[in-house]
């Protein structure tokens, strides 16, 4: 019984045909209580066929069917236990990439940007990636972290790449060539301009990567406006939106409406002058960096004040 669907997915699998392959799979007899069963898998032999099925759906795109694999065989994953987890450590690595994929393919690019990157650096830990492998997965970190919505948690994951001593071999692979230099730039709060390194990173984008979303603006040039309208801030105090506007490449309208939006979702520190048509960006709207030093020099200062207290009561 079994073992036949085994053999059907196999073929299947051979043959492309990778959602029927999914189904036959799907419907393998497991038991996870009975050991005297037949039917009886362990949770690393149904991890295995979770992650089997959740493949094959995405090759075939359907990303709903996935992620109900994944989450499968997430909880089948957890059941391994810590004492036989290296045992299974390629099956736990298969796991965490196909879940990594789903969460990209879902655009949830900021957990998908974690998720890459720290597979990223299974290489400090075990060999049995190859280091190719490896600076690939770095590469799609940088990808769905320059795709991720403008805020703290994408600056923390921008900065982990961007820090990382691998990020410049991404220039000699194809599809990442641009990647390092467009991360950068949002890293360091630059402004970004529509150069050829840029169309060349929309280029390189998956399907999913590249829709329309309702604004109708792309994932990409919505995540390009964001951060620009960050970097602006890092050059002005105020700013009119029509100036802004021709800044950012959309009418004063749309500049005024996605700067409000990101205000209210706080990826934006300012305020609005509906009547004049001004932005005024707030004082935490600086660099990380800047924003860092400061805090040093201003606990500097008071440890001195305190130090100088204690000596004048002494």
């Amino acid at each position: 019984d079994n073992e036949l669907r085994q053999k059907i997915f196999d073929y299947l699998v051979e043959e492309e045909d990778y959602r029927g392959a999914a189904n036959i799979l799907a419907t393998l007899r497991m038991e996870s209580q009975d050991t005297d069963s037949p039917y009886y898998k362990n949770p690393a032999e149904r991890t295995d066929v979770y992650v089997n099925i959740a493949e094959c759906f995405l090759n075939e795109e359907d990303i709903v069917e996935a992620e109900t694999f994944v989450t499968k065989a997430g909880s089948s994953v957890e059941s391994i236990g810590e004492e036989n987890a290296e045992q299974h450590i390629a099956l736990i690595l298969r796991y965490k990439s196909t879940y990594a994929r789903v969460l990209d393919a879902n655009r949830k690019f900021l957990q998908a940007a974690g998720r890459y990157y720290d597979l990223s650096q299974v290489g400090n830990t075990t060999n049995i990636i190859d280091a190719d492998d490896l600076v690939e997965f770095l590469g799609r970190a940088a990808t769905c972290a320059i795709l991720a919505p403008s805020g703290s948690q994408r600056q923390r994951i921008l900065g982990l790449v961007y820090k990382d001593s691998r990020l410049l071999q991404l220039d000699e692979i194809p599809h990442f060539s641009t990647h390092s230099s467009i991360l950068s730039k949002m890293y360091m709060t630059q402004v970004i301009k529509r150069d050829k390194d840029f169309v060349q990173f929309e280029d390189s984008l998956g399907d999913h990567q590249k829709a329309l979303m309702s604004d109708g603006l792309t994932i990409m040039e919505r995540a390009l406006i964001e951060h620009n309208m960050v970097a602006v801030g890092q050059l002005y105090s105020t700013i009119h939106f029509t100036a802004l506007g021709r800044l950012l490449g959309v009418s004063a309208e749309r500049a005024e409406k996605i700067a409000s939006k990101m205000i209210l979702e706080k990826s934006l520190v300012g305020s609005i002058d509906q009547v004049d048509g001004i932005l005024t960006f707030g004082e935490l709207h600086r660099s990380e960096l800047v924003a860092w030093d400061e805090a040093i020099v201003s606990f500097c200062t008071q440890l001195n004040s305190v130090t100088d207290a204690v000596r004048q009561m002494a």
